[in-house]
């Protein structure tokens, strides 16, 4: 067998660029989540909106509340105590994780 032959270093990126037919991948510029402006202080209006709206809701938590209401979570945890105390809605599951309410039935 005889001894294989070096190419030359032009000869190699010659045979580099002609063997690659397909244009690389180009990585995805991922999705920008816009920044959540969320009220972390509670004035009278949305107050009455909480009250008026959530003790309606099927499903209560946290980050429901968070989500629909575009309040702050602290704020969020506060309202859910004070409408179990006023028993507006009841507790179905409470952890230190997750808080999960329901509407309460009459």
């Amino acid at each position: 067998m005889p001894a294989k032959v070096q190419a030359t270093k032009a000869a190699k990126a010659a045979a580099a660029a002609a063997g690659s037919k397909k244009s690389k991948k180009k990585w995805s510029k991922g999705k920008v989540k816009d920044k959540a402006d969320h009220v972390v202080i509670l004035d009278q209006e949305k107050y009455d909106r909480i009250l008026k709206e959530v003790p309606t809701y099927r499903f209560i938590s946290v980050s429901v509340l968070v989500d629909r209401l575009k309040i702050g979570g602290s704020i969020a945890r506060v309202a859910l105590k004070q409408m179990e105390r006023d028993g507006l809605i009841k507790a179905v599951d409470k952890h230190s994780k997750q808080w999960i309410y329901t509407r309460a039935t009459a």
